[in-house]
């Protein structure tokens, strides 16, 4: 919705009053090294460009302390004034976004939107318990950081450390009240006329009337590295990228395993440079994928893919260290990924033990079957596969077949077949 009042205010501004502009930001979702990118380089635009006001429209449930520090600080260096509207209704500022909030030269919600739990979270996505040295450090810093920030901008101290130390949180009205906020804005034409006029306390008075509004999009790059910074999705191309090298790995030729499997991985990959990890679960999911696919091969009644599972459970719940519970890795998609992958292979395994129960059948009975090459097979050269009846059997050829030529079965010896190409 708000898209498009961003499209009515640029229409409906005169183009004869371009002494400035009000550039808009647009942050939704988790605070990640790229919306840190996006945030920063629409700053350095708005400088660039000596823009009258930056405005950031927030809805986050929270993010990654090094990305939101780095937006607070660009937020307090910033040449322009940058206010911060949380909206639309229904949108908050949650966690890492109530110290972006704080931050702003002007701070405004738009009625039932929120503000507050900023309580920091451990590694595991829990809250820190009473007692622990490391959760209380994490608190008094967080605590310490925030009311320097509110004390910077005038606003209400006591409550910033109460929503750090406490988890507070506050409607639109509460904030207001409270001194958290400079005011409550029912949409962006009412929260950009009652900005005009306005007066910083450092004496800037903004003037927002017959101003242009320009939208600051995301990059192609920006875009694709926001769907990127997801660790539920990230965690599934893995997945995927792995399995489908794997399975292209050990069936001939080039084919949709090689292509999805490799795209998925190249992504995965990508959103493992934006998301901080651990190297041990990301080691512990890789060996867990070869202890599985051992088994699949070298059947050992299991064993193997037992321990793959363990291996794989342990390093997906490892992978990631994201704190916030919010924006982590979800333990229903690691349920949900784990789980498929463990039924598939205990399915090729179980189908492995059987073949080897299996009565072997007379192999005289192959002559005069017809199958169809995989490989090329070369005369007095290395020995080819063909496949006969959904079996693969190693073949050998007095004269050269090609990779899908037709054969048919003229002898055998021993395990190896001696084919001859259908003319």
């Amino acid at each position: 919705m708000h898209r498009f009042w961003f499209a009515a205010l640029t229409l409906l501004i005169g183009l004869d009053s371009l002494a400035g502009e009000i550039l808009f930001l647009e942050v939704e979702g988790s605070i990640n090294p790229v919306v840190q990118e996006y945030v920063l380089r629409g700053l350095r635009l708005a400088a660039r460009e000596e823009a009258e006001l930056v405005v950031i429209i927030l809805d986050t449930p929270g993010g990654l302390d090094s990305a939101t520090k780095e937006i607070v600080e660009g937020i307090i260096a910033s040449e322009v004034p940058v206010a911060v509207y949380v909206y639309p209704a229904g949108a908050r500022a949650a966690s890492a976004g109530t110290f972006i909030l704080l931050a702003a030269d002007i701070a405004a919600m738009a009625p039932g939107t929120s503000v507050g739990a900023a309580h920091p979270v451990s590694l595991t996505g829990e809250t820190p318990g009473e007692g622990d040295p490391m959760a209380e450090k994490l608190v008094n810093d967080a605590a310490s950081r925030i009311r320097a920030i509110a004390e910077l901008r005038g606003r209400n101290a006591d409550w910033a450390e109460k929503a750090v130390r406490e988890s507070a949180t506050a409607t639109a009205t509460e904030a207001l009240d409270l001194g958290v906020i400079d005011l409550v804005a029912t949409d962006l034409n009412e929260f950009l006329a009652a900005l005009n006029d306005w007066v910083l306390p450092d004496g800037r008075a903004l003037h927002t009337t017959g101003l242009p509004v320009v939208h600051v999009r995301k990059t192609f790059r920006e875009w694709l590295l926001s769907y990127l910074a997801d660790p539920n999705l990230v965690y599934i191309l893995l997945l995927l990228g792995l399995y489908g090298l794997i399975y292209e790995f050990f069936s001939p030729g080039v084919g949709i395993g090689f292509v999805v499997g490799g795209i998925s991985l190249i992504l995965a990959l990508m959103g493992l440079q934006i998301l901080p990890i651990n190297l041990a679960g990301l080691g512990l999911i890789l060996f867990g994928v070869l202890l599985m696919v051992l088994d699949a091969f070298t059947p050992t009644n299991g064993i193997l893919t037992t321990g793959g599972v363990i291996s794989l459970v342990l390093g997906s719940f490892s992978l990631f260290d994201v704190q916030h519970p919010a924006i982590g890795l979800s333990r229903w998609t690691v349920i949900a990924a784990v789980g498929t992958v463990t039924a598939f292979f205990v399915f090729v395994v179980s189908k492995g033990l059987l073949a080897q129960k299996r009565r072997p059948q007379p192999l005289t009975t192959m002559v005069g079957l017809t199958g169809v090459a995989r490989t090329d097979i070369v005369p007095g050269g290395k020995e080819g596969w063909v496949l006969v009846r959904g079996e693969y059997w190693r073949a050998r050829a007095q004269e050269a077949v090609r990779a899908g030529d037709e054969v048919e079965v003229v002898g055998q010896e021993g395990r190896v077949l001696l084919v001859r190409r259908l003319r």
